[in-house]
């Protein structure tokens, strides 16, 4: 009977698991399509999910009878180096992200249907406004490019599920021969709103401050507050970014860390089946399944070999100028590019290539820039043939028993 108990409890584990993997990779699921197993699950251990949730990473989860969405916070402000991409891959331009804002307020005026047409028509009239043209941001849909980027604008609504593909195809609608017709799916856009107050309701002018303003929490004061705060900030970050290097860290986070390790990493690999990588410059999570990532490292391809070699070479230095970085590639597509796409040997393409490949690196927390130096950070080190290259602060631990990346 035991036995029976413990294989019982073993499976519900696995699902709890699966269910918060699920929320982690796509915090929006929707009760039908293809999110609808994992919906399933999460709504079957909404409970326990909540429970775990809020005493370690204060993310708000709510389950109705169309959708799951995970409300996350940031650890802190956003470093802008891990935006939206578009199914190509490509970044979403300030533009985009304009548009996908004026989009969802169109929807949530518009009936249960709507057109591609129709919803960009709305952008177009709102766009209209001279404070765009003052801030340099026009969409009047006169151009391919501009309908592409309404194209990926719907896409990505559509993956989030809030659109529904009825009829047509977003393509006659890029070549200007034709339009398609969506269901507004208006839970799903009922939940995307993840902010702590209404961004209406702020009264800053700056980027800077306004976005301080909506994800803006009440401050702990007590001893007992400060330290689940810092738990909840350390678990986002372990959750959240590629690596959690301890020279990024407070003072505060630091000492916290150095006695709670163990605790929180414990409790993320029972939760989601991440293992901690914890050597002498930080902690990454490790996912052994390679599920719960936006950007792989190696990746097939072009792009995916270069990036992987340009990494081997910035890990021998210190820091790289970011025209030398462009020569190294220069050097790797005269060597390899008879492998790669017919792209990469295009007289100019380089730069593409370089900047593209530095993105991937930096959104991985592999690098930083500052202005035109290239600066690889700890661990890079992983992909380097040398002698890895000390960098940063460490924590309170033995030295002897730890690794660098």
């Amino acid at each position: 009977m035991t036995t029976l108990g413990s294989a019982i409890e073993d499976g519900r584990a696995a699902e709890r698991q699966a269910a918060l993997r699920a929320l982690l990779a796509r915090p929006v699921l929707a009760s039908a399509g293809s999110d609808r197993a994992n919906y399933l699950l999460v709504r079957k251990h909404a409970e326990s999910l909540r429970a775990w949730l809020d005493l370690n990473v204060g993310w708000q989860l709510s389950v109705d009878s169309a959708v799951a969405r995970l409300h996350k916070r940031f650890a802190a402000s956003p470093d802008g180096t891990r935006g939206l991409r578009d199914d190509k891959g490509g970044s979403f331009t300030r533009r985009r992200y304009v548009m996908l804002c004026l989009a969802l307020a169109a929807l949530e005026r518009a009936q249960l249907q709507t057109t591609l047409g129709r919803l960009a028509d709305d952008v177009v009239a709102a766009m209209a406004d001279a404070r765009f043209a003052d801030a340099g941001i026009e969409f009047a849909l006169t151009s391919r490019r501009e309908r592409s980027d309404m194209v990926a604008v719907v896409r990505f609504l559509i993956d989030l599920g809030v659109l529904t593909l009825v009829a047509g195809e977003d393509r006659a609608f890029l070549d200007d021969s034709g339009d398609a017709l969506y269901d507004i799916e208006r839970r799903a856009l009922a939940t995307l709103l993840a902010t702590s107050v209404g961004p209406s309701t702020v009264g800053a002018v700056d980027f800077t401050h306004r976005l301080d303003a909506v994800l803006e929490h009440p401050s702990d004061t007590s001893d007992d507050l400060r330290n689940r705060a810092l738990r909840r900030t350390l678990t986002r970050k372990l959750l959240d970014d590629p690596v959690v290097y301890f020279d990024e860290l407070s003072e505060e986070e630091l000492t916290y860390l150095a006695r709670q390790r163990r605790s929180i990493t414990d409790r993320i690999f029972e939760a989601t089946g991440l293992v901690p990588e914890i050597r002498l410059e930080g902690i990454a999570m490790i996912d052994p399944d390679d599920a719960l990532t936006d950007v792989r490292m190696p990746e097939a391809g072009s792009h995916g070999h270069l990036t992987l070699l340009l990494a081997e070479f910035l890990a021998a230095h210190p820091s790289v100028e970011h025209e030398k970085v462009v020569d190294h590639v220069v050097l790797l597509v005269a060597q390899y590019g008879n492998r790669w796409s017919q792209y990469t040997r295009q007289p100019g393409a380089e730069r593409e290539l370089t900047t593209a490949a530095l993105d991937r690196l930096e959104r991985l927390s592999l690098i930083t820039r500052h202005g035109s130096a290239v600066v690889p950070r700890p661990a890079i080190s992983r992909y380097a043939t040398g002698a890895p290259i000390l960098i940063g602060r460490t924590i309170a631990e033995p030295t002897a028993q730890l690794e660098l990346f």
